[in-house]
């Protein structure tokens, strides 16, 4: 499976003050990850970043060009992604993105279906697996996801009855 080089990071929801900065919603784990970057893209463009803060679990992000309200008023709405390249993953760490699609196995090998999506419930991620008999929602949590490899393209889980 093709792994797409730039990825979906959040949604910029509303200005804040005067001087252009934005206000984003992040669709990472944390907002801080957001940090981490110097250039973000919005509609295949480059921004530069000049300066992220967190604030009740958004990132005021102020891009260079950006200069007042005006100017980010235009960017309420978009979409905003990162390069693949300048993200710095810890050892076991994947992006969701890479694990969609993959085929899912129970622990003799057999497979159940594929990882449909991932979604974040008040309790944690829940996987959706989408199976030949319907759909499947399988916690987050060791008892149930067994292994995720996206490098060898499978995920492993134990489904209990009513699952």
């Amino acid at each position: 499976m093709e792994k797409k080089q730039y990825l979906e990071c959040g949604q910029i929801v509303n200005t804040h003050g005067v001087r252009g900065e934005v206000k984003l919603q992040p669709w990472c784990d944390e907002p801080e990850f957001i940090k981490k970057f110097k250039t973000l893209y919005i509609s295949g463009k480059p921004y530069g970043v000049l300066s992220v803060r967190i604030h009740k679990e958004c990132a005021i992000i102020l891009f260079d060009g950006i200069n007042d309200i005006n100017d980010a008023m235009k960017l309420k709405g978009k979409v905003v992604e990162i390069n693949r390249d300048d993200a710095k993953l810890p050892k076991g760490s994947w992006f969701i993105q890479d694990i969609i699609g993959l085929p899912v196995y129970d622990e003799q090998g057999a497979q159940i279906g594929i990882l449909n999506d991932v979604f974040d419930a008040p309790a944690g991620k829940l996987y959706e697996i989408k199976s030949p008999d319907g759909m499947h929602l399988v916690p987050d949590v060791p008892e149930f996801i067994k292994e995720i490899d996206p490098d060898n393209e499978k995920i492993v889980v134990s489904l209990i009855e009513g699952m």
